[in-house]
């Protein structure tokens, strides 16, 4: 069995690596938003979209032209790469992925891909056109590597993300089948009783975004001092992004270390954040991250995770008699139920009918 896997490292190329890196940036999103403007004109024009071969050969023209012959500075490839996104984000955008696409910043996050001739030597890492970068590999390359993605943070950070692709037998896992109710008030509620707390990241550092944000739009646009204010909200948000995923990344992993089957809900999180009273802790949940990292943990340990319906009334359904209490309102943490008299724990209740549900949908399959 093949499985893919993202290595992601730390970089540190000196000065002239970083401009070397800076020209790659800016034609690869030169390209990116000329595209997507070409995209757009030939959608008004003829109400068809340009093709993913047609949006890549513009780069030979573009190329040809006095005006922006210039491209020719940075690698083919990774300009091709960049094109081909293009055409990728529609594709998101029509399958509800994700928004639609938007033209690049220059002051947002960079990224350019390249998808071979990339060379690893002791703590280098080679890129074409941009030199000998220095490598942190703080864990192993495993399996064979593929293409190289590398990123520049708002912060001014560096990193290269390694797609590797490898070849493995991996047994079944035969750890205990467990249930999994995701909340507000308890991030996670098991089928066994127990409960993971909620870390309510965004509550620790929103005062401080919210002043960084309010001395940012106070200044002058273009001034020295504005992009230092637009740093340090940037290293905020940065801080508050990296705490999330050392959480989901923790959890996850030990969840799927000791669990060989792992049964959760199907979550619309675009259509609970309509609650604008729960969106922002919706948001800062991560819900929809920690299933995707489930989903893929899982398989690589020879696990399985199922999703069951979104519309499958868990927590109404009492674990004992199967009765549905419609009357149950979301601020009922406890209930008892009308038919057996059995007094339940919402949540513990809901994660037990989560895994049993998913039991009995796994053996139809």
């Amino acid at each position: 069995m093949k499985l893919q896997m993202g290595m992601k490292y730390r970089i540190y190329p000196n000065k002239q690596e970083q401009q070397n890196l800076a020209v790659q940036f800016g034609h690869a999103r030169f390209v990116f938003n000329s595209t997507l403007a070409a995209r757009k004109d030939h959608y008004k024009e003829t109400g068809k979209g340009l093709s993913k071969t047609t949006s890549v050969n513009r780069i030979k023209e573009l190329k040809s032209e006095d005006a922006t012959s210039w491209l020719k500075q940075a690698d083919s490839q990774v300009l091709q790469q960049k094109a081909a996104d293009v055409d990728s984000a529609y594709q998101n955008f029509f399958a509800k992925r994700a928004g639609y696409p938007k033209f690049k910043k220059k002051h947002g996050k960079q990224s350019i891909r390249y998808p071979q001739r990339v060379r690893f030597f002791d703590s280098s890492l080679y890129l074409p056109k941009v030199g000998y970068v220095k490598i942190k590999l703080h864990r192993p390359l495993v399996g064979v590597q593929k293409s190289v993605t590398v990123s520049k943070t708002k912060t001014g950070k560096y990193f290269a993300s390694i797609l590797c692709v490898l070849e493995t037998d991996q047994p079944e896992h035969n750890g205990p089948s467990i249930g999994i109710d995701l909340g507000l008030k308890d991030y996670a509620i098991f089928s066994d009783g127990t409960k993971i707390d909620h870390p309510k990241l965004l509550n620790k550092l929103e005062r401080e975004i919210k002043i960084s944000q309010k001395k940012l739009s106070s200044k002058k646009k273009g001034s020295a001092n504005r992009n230092k204010t637009r740093v340090r909200l940037a290293r905020k948000h940065e801080k508050l992004s990296n705490a999330r995923k050392d959480f989901l990344h923790k959890e996850t992993a030990r969840l799927t270390d000791q669990h060989g089957f792992i049964a959760t809900e199907t979550l619309k999180v675009r259509n609970m954040m309509r609650n604008h009273k729960l969106a922002k802790a919706i948001g800062d949940s991560g819900w929809h991250e920690f299933v995707r990292q489930l989903e893929y943990k899982a398989a690589w340990k020879g696990g399985y995770v199922f999703k069951i319906n979104t519309f499958y009334p868990s927590s109404k359904t009492c674990n004992h008699c199967k009765h549905v209490f419609q009357e149950l309102q979301l601020s009922d943490r406890t209930w008892q139920c009308t038919n057996c008299g059995a007094i339940l724990d919402r949540d513990v209740n809901a994660a037990k009918n989560i895994l049993e549900h998913a039991t009995a949908g796994a053996a139809e399959c």
